[in-house]
């Protein structure tokens, strides 16, 4: 049912890009019900909150923005305030005790059919809650509203995770690991293609799990090559592959295939045998060092990516020096650390040995000044190379700077370059001489 006069929906998406895609996905469901969609939340009749609840850090945040909007609902515009995604799935009742403001709570297997329960909700003045199945899977025609830079895009190929990290609550959040229908992915990559898209990012929970509870021969490297014959695509990037399943096809794609970036994601959490185990991770201490030999010899010049957790329960100070030399003689490009957090229903939270805050910061810290200075000396290493680029806009510090991304930089969490001569439009893909940098950044003149 259309809106008859058009009202204004503002959305503030938080968590990561898989979650900004949900977000992207309602806008475009409202988008086609006749809402207009506004980024001024100070005009908006309906405010949707996308939140994330998978660490401590991630549900603060999602709190703390629920409550700055439940206390604007009282002073402006807005009518109705929607709470959506993994927070309200996992709090559902406490949440509906604590926020009488929130006209609406809806989970992660619902969200698109934001439109439909808007209209349900006309007219009712009781809360509603819609936390269904999180297994749900959307099949419907998916025509995202794109909230991020028209050149770049990131293609959600599964839901869901089967993995069971005893760490992670994403399993109950999201349910298990369901892939996406190739020919929906096609459709929906050739849609951002038509509309400028240049780079596509695939991610999911685990990329390398895709295709597994589909048609046998459905798989990640028949989508990688499928996505490389799509004209005007430029670049192919795979984020989150989980080290155990990083087959010889795919490292063979990256290694052969001009359009996927020489850039992998791996997320590992540690080093040390004893937590890994403890993590229920699949790969030990030799298997990842293996795995990580023969990318760099199959693919020279990759750049590799990861994560690592400190502060697990049990982690002795040797297993955190072991993880504290391993980045030092690996020398990974990119390195995101976090704090572990004590989740609740995760089988990590009851176990014996719990590490304290003060600890875990100061292991978080040592951890993130080691890999500054293997990141220095890496990009240091790039200069007076040629990467190619491709160009984001203006620098927020000054408009006299363009900058942009090689292509072993990933959007939003990765570094970036700044350009200091030459003229180019966004979107563009040039070729760039590095001509400084410093510990995250690089410094380069078109070519």
């Amino acid at each position: 049912m259309s809106v008859a006069s058009k009202e204004k929906v503002s959305m503030v998406s938080l968590g990561c890009p898989k979650n900004l895609i949900d977000a992207e996905v309602m806008l475009g469901c409202l988008n086609r019900e006749n809402y207009e969609i506004t980024t001024n939340e100070h005009e908006a009749d309906i405010i949707v909150v996308n939140t994330c609840s998978f660490i401590k850090e991630a549900k603060q945040e999602s709190i703390d923005t629920m409550l700055d909007l439940a206390d604007r609902k009282h002073d402006e515009n807005c009518k109705m305030l929607i709470v959506n995604g993994c927070l309200p799935q996992r709090y559902k009742e406490e949440l509906a005790m604590e926020l009488p403001e929130v006209d609406i709570f809806i989970g992660t297997g619902d969200y698109p059919r934001i439109a439909e329960i808007i209209a349900e909700k006309r007219g009712e003045t009781e809360q509603l809650c819609y936390t269904g199945n999180p297994d749900a899977l959307y099949e419907g025609e998916l025509s995202r509203l794109q909230s991020s830079p028209y050149h770049t895009a990131y293609l959600k190929i599964a839901e869901g995770c089967s993995n069971c990290c005893s760490y992670c609550v994403i399993p109950s959040l999201r349910g298990s690991f369901r892939s996406r229908p190739m020919d929906r992915l096609m459709k929906e990559a050739k849609e951002l293609i038509s509309k400028g898209t240049r780079e596509i990012n695939i991610i999911a929970q685990d990329i390398t799990g895709y295709g597994k509870d589909l048609a046998e021969g459905t798989n990640i490297e028949t989508l990688i090559r499928r996505l490389a014959a799509l004209e005007g695509l430029s670049w192919i990037r795979l984020l989150y592959a989980y080290p155990y399943n990083i087959s010889d096809t795919i490292i063979k794609l990256i290694r052969d295939e001009d359009k996927v970036c020489k850039y992998l994601d791996i997320p590992l959490q540690h080093i040390s045998d004893p937590i890994l185990k403890k993590m229920n991770r699949r790969s030990s201490e030799a298997e990842i060092r293996e795995l990580i030999a023969k990318l760099r010899k199959e693919i020279p010049g990759i750049a590799l990516r990861t994560s690592f957790i400190v502060g697990f329960p049990g982690e002795t100070d040797e297993d955190f020096r072991k993880l504290v030399r391993f980045i030092e003689e690996v020398r990974f490009d990119r390195v995101g650390v976090f704090c572990y957090s004590r989740e609740e229903g995760t089988p990590a939270a009851d176990m014996p040995e719990q590490v304290s805050e003060r600890i875990k910061r100061e292991r978080y810290k040592k951890l993130m000044r080691t890999q500054a200075r293997v990141s220095f000396k890496q990009n240091r290493g790039l200069v007076n190379s040629e990467e190619m680029v491709i160009i984001e806009g203006y620098s927020e510090e000054t408009d006299l700077l363009l900058k942009g991304r090689t292509s072993k930089q990933a959007p939003d969490i990765d570094g970036q370059v700044y350009i200091t001569a030459g003229n180019a439009q966004v979107g563009d893909i040039v070729r760039l001489r590095i001509t400084d940098s410093s510990d995250y950044d690089l410094i380069g003149e078109i070519i």
